[in-house]
C-alpha cells in the first residue's frame, strides 16, 4: 500500500452503474491535479466500466488490486485539463 500517497478514498460498492462512475468522478473533481484517489468498487460491471471511463476522462489508472471479497481497489491519479 505504501507505494502511492492516497489523497482521498471513495467507496462505490453500494451503488450500481452508471452511478458508480458518477460518484467516482465527483470524488476526482474535488482533488487537485496530480492527487491520488482510491476507489473501492465491486467485481463485474463496475470493475470493467469505471477504469475505462476514468481513462476516457483523461485521468491515469495507476493500479487495480483485488481484495479477495468480490471488491477491488482502483488507484487513480487526477490529470488536469
Amino acid at each position: 500500500m505504501g507505494e502511492f500517497k492516497i489523497n482521498d478514498k471513495v467507496d462505490i460498492t453500494d451503488v450500481v452503474c452508471p452511478t458508480t462512475f458518477v460518484k467516482a468522478k465527483i470524488a476526482l473533481e474535488e482533488l487537485d491535479d496530480g492527487e491520488i484517489l482510491e476507489i473501492r468498487l465491486n467485481d463485474g460491471e463496475p470493475v470493467q466500466n469505471v477504469p475505462r471511463s476514468i481513462k476516457e476522462e483523461g485521468h491515469k489508472v495507476l493500479k487495480l488490486s483485488e481484495n479477495g471479497d468480490g471488491t477491488y481497489n482502483l488507484i487513480v491519479q487526477k490529470v488536469g485539463e
